[in-house]
């Protein structure tokens, strides 16, 4: 790469033998001179985290109401970032109840969580639901990003056919659909998401080649690297000394986890799944924060965990599969586990927002531009309750969010009117948006 300048353009890219690199936002991509440097805004960005089965409502609500809210004992990890957070109670994610299907509560929560649609019932390719709202996002915002969204999950799910009460596995596997008949699925393999941000193996022959090279994918990159270094000031230099610092853990973290798995095919099985929950969902949240710091894309979402999942999390001590323990028959022992499962889930959110918060963006932090949606697309797992779903939103300050609050509405309002609010926030003006019968007022600025 020649740089004859200062001045970088915001789309800029270095280029070496098999890679190519997107910089994060430096200081020399806005002019000091210029008047853009004093008024503009660092790019949005939206992730939607999905956590399936519902959970343990009981401990989940909020006791108080409004400001200052006293945090839930599975909220209590978010209570770091009250002042960006906004947990919500009494919106119903009412496309997703059967309306005379048989069955089939697991795969229409997820898809309906985003959507506000009721997913059509079938076991074939004809497939059918509504355009999610980070799709909508992403049309509005994503124009000029290498990707115009990333779609992650842990626990693969090849499954093909039917995986639930006549519902075709799309529906499972997919949270994002960018139109009403197209389901986007989710990459499970750390490799492959790196490889899918950072180039370096487009074919499945490449990819194996590749995760069985002992370098870095910087090494090709080392001249134009010292060239830039060269070119832009000391904060820009530390800046893009952060990044690639992160670049290489998140490398060696994928390194050390296909060292478990030496023996595996592309593509029919993953390489470079961690041995537990917690270091696999980490990773994965750390390829979005790269994916956001590169401005490779602005929107992502992530299957924390899917419907009808049956992962067990003996880290913790709790051997019993996930779904098992959303049936808890309302035994206080057994609620009191799922609880423990319930929090251990926000735990891993709120190591997302603390990358987010750490990691600088134009004159802030990514977590400042950023809005992150979490939640399940059922309350109470135990009944396949879609009423009163369990929703946390936490924002930063560009999308004048205002925190400290658990918002209660009444019976019967649509969660469509929080997809409705949210993407207002990013430009897209909808009258109405699923089952939506208004915006959230109490969302704007103040």
């Amino acid at each position: 790469m020649v740089i004859t300048k200062i001045a970088l353009p915001r789309r800029t890219f270095i280029r070496g033998m098999g890679a190519t690199l997107a910089l994060p936002l430096l200081d020399a991509m806005v002019p000091a001179m210029s008047a853009q440097s004093k008024t503009s805004k660092a790019a949005p960005r939206f992730a939607a985290v999905y956590c399936g089965n519902g959970a343990n409502m009981n401990d989940w609500r909020p006791a108080t109401e409004g400001a200052d809210f006293a945090f839930s004992p599975i909220l209590k990890p978010l209570e770091a970032f009250r002042d960006r957070t906004i947990v919500f109670t009494g919106l119903d994610n009412f496309p997703a109840t059967d309306q005379g299907d048989s069955g089939g509560q697991h795969p229409r929560a997820a898809p309906a969580f985003m959507s506000c649609v009721h997913p059509k019932q079938t076991e074939g390719a004809d497939v059918q639901a509504g355009t999610t709202m980070d799709q909508m996002i992403a049309q509005a915002i994503c124009r000029d990003s290498k990707l115009s969204s990333l779609e992650l999950a842990v626990d693969r799910n090849d499954v093909v056919g039917a995986c639930d009460h006549g519902y075709a596995c799309a529906y499972m596997n997919s949270m994002s659909w960018k139109t009403p008949t197209m389901p986007l699925p989710a990459e499970t393999n750390p490799r492959f998401v790196f490889e899918r941000l950072f180039g370096s193996g487009d074919t499945a022959e490449a990819r194996v080649a590749r995760s069985r090279e002992d370098r870095s994918i910087l090494d090709g990159l080392t001249q134009e690297i010292s060239h830039l270094r060269r070119k832009v000031g000391v904060r820009d230099g530390v800046k893009l000394g952060e990044y690639l610092d992160a670049i290489r853990e998140v490398e060696q973290r994928i390194a050390k986890s296909e060292s478990y798995n030496t023996d595996w095919a592309v593509p029919e099985r993953p390489v470079g799944v961690p041995e537990t929950f917690k270091e696999y969902a980490e990773l994965m949240f750390d390829l979005q924060v790269l994916a956001f710091q590169a401005d490779i894309t602005r929107v992502c979402s992530f299957l924390m965990a899917r419907e009808n999942v049956n992962r067990s999390y003996s880290e913790i001590g709790l051997p019993e599969a996930h779904h098992a323990m959303s049936h808890h028959g309302n035994n206080p022992d057994k609620m009191a586990a799922f609880s423990k499962l319930n929090t251990y889930h926000v735990e891993t959110l709120a190591y997302f927002l603390k990358k987010l918060q750490a990691t600088a963006d134009g004159d802030g932090t990514l977590l400042d531009h950023a809005i992150v949606l979490y939640g399940s697309g059922m309350s109470d797992g135990n009944t396949h309750n879609n009423f009163d779903v369990p929703v946390v939103v936490v924002g930063g300050r560009d999308q004048q969010l205002r925190g400290n609050r658990h918002l209660k509405y009444p019976k019967g309002t649509p969660l469509a009117n929080l997809s409705l609010s949210l993407m207002d926030k990013f430009g897209v003006n909808l009258e109405r948006f699923g089952d939506s019968t208004g915006e959230l007022d109490l969302l704007s600025s103040v």
